[in-house]
């Protein structure tokens, strides 16, 4: 008989996430039935877009959303073997049963020398976020401008990496100056702190003064009513995130983007990477490839511990991890 550990949402959030927003469950599994395997969470993931969609998609009481990578501990199905790593959205949970069709196998060219952590990551869902985000909603071409906010996290550093593999000058913005260095260090021409510069639309002119053909944007809000104005003709924005407003309990008013986007004849698109989700395999070879050709640089925020995923979760709403932010069971 196998226990299980799962995080429930025991409330709603009210603005910031908070602890006791959280409750810590034992489940006890069944014995598996033909066609079933038991797997053990190895790896899970922390990602921004939890926050909006447990109000969206969740009641008080639902173990939280969530995606991991786990292992096959014992398996009654024939497509997979034990000991096999899958990439799963099961939730804050240590171990489950799967009757396979919600799992994915890792790349079979997944090297041993690669942490399996980053499907979770650069080799996973934030690197194919940035992957066609740029690709397929910016459709960035070389010798064009890219600006990227929220440009040490999961996501932005995956842009920032593959619009330089195209070709592109790219400047990116972060909260601390620690992250504004990483940002340098793996190749961003122009990074700024947007919490110690005096005005962020002088800092983005400063770091491009003829302005910007691409935007990726993660944070909306103040940002990027300010970037819009620093929009090129004929410029696209993507749309991907809205960390700024994910924790207000009221919501923020203007400045609206009708103007600049007239004038300008910009082009606004959100989206969402399932989108893509049958170009899933062209994606992660790609990034895969650029990974072990160490063209793409993945750094990881590892929170050691289950018990901890609540912490990890906050820290990561707060800008503390640089690149992903997973947790270690």
């Amino acid at each position: 008989m196998v226990i299980a550990k799962a995080w429930a949402l025991k409330k709603h959030f009210d603005g910031f996430p908070k602890t006791s927003d959280f409750d810590l469950k034992k489940i006890e599994l069944p014995n598996l039935k033909d066609g079933e395997l038991l797997l053990e969470s190895v790896f899970l993931s922390v990602d921004p877009y939890m926050r909006p969609y447990s109000r969206r998609d969740m009641k008080e009481g639902d173990i939280m959303i969530g995606t991991q990578v786990a292992r096959v501990v014992e398996s009654k199905n024939p497509a997979f073997t034990v000991g096999a790593f899958v990439v799963a959205g099961r939730g804050w949970r240590t171990h489950f049963i799967s009757d396979g069709k919600d799992l994915q196998l890792l790349p079979s060219n997944w090297p041993e020398s690669l942490p399996v952590s980053l499907a979770l990551g650069t080799v996973g869902m934030p690197g194919l976020t940035a992957y066609f985000g740029l690709l397929e909603v910016c459709k960035m071409k070389p010798g064009e401008t890219v600006l990227v906010n929220a440009a040490a996290g999961a996501v932005g550093s995956v842009v920032g990496q593959l619009a330089k593999i195209g070709g592109c000058k790219v400047v990116g913005c972060a909260g601390s100056d620690d992250k504004v260095a990483y940002l340098k260090k793996i190749g961003f021409d122009e990074a700024f702190n947007y919490k110690t510069v005096k005005s962020l639309d002088e800092a983005l002119h400063k770091a491009s003064p003829d302005g910007y053909d691409c935007f990726f944007d993660n944070v909306g809000g103040e940002f990027a009513s300010v970037a819009i104005n620093q929009m090129k003709k004929y410029g696209r924005i993507a749309v991907c995130g809205a960390i700024s407003q994910y924790n207000d309990s009221v919501p923020q008013k203007g400045p609206y983007v009708q103007l600049p986007m007239i004038f300008k004849e910009l082009r606004m698109e959100g989206f969402l990477v399932t989108q893509w989700n049958s170009r899933r395999e062209e994606g992660l070879q790609a990034l895969l490839k650029w990974v072990m050709e160490g063209k793409v640089k993945c750094h990881e925020q590892v929170t050691e511990g289950f018990e901890n995923m609540p912490m990890a979760f906050i820290g990561m709403l707060k800008g503390e991890n640089l690149g992903k932010a997973v947790v270690k069971v």
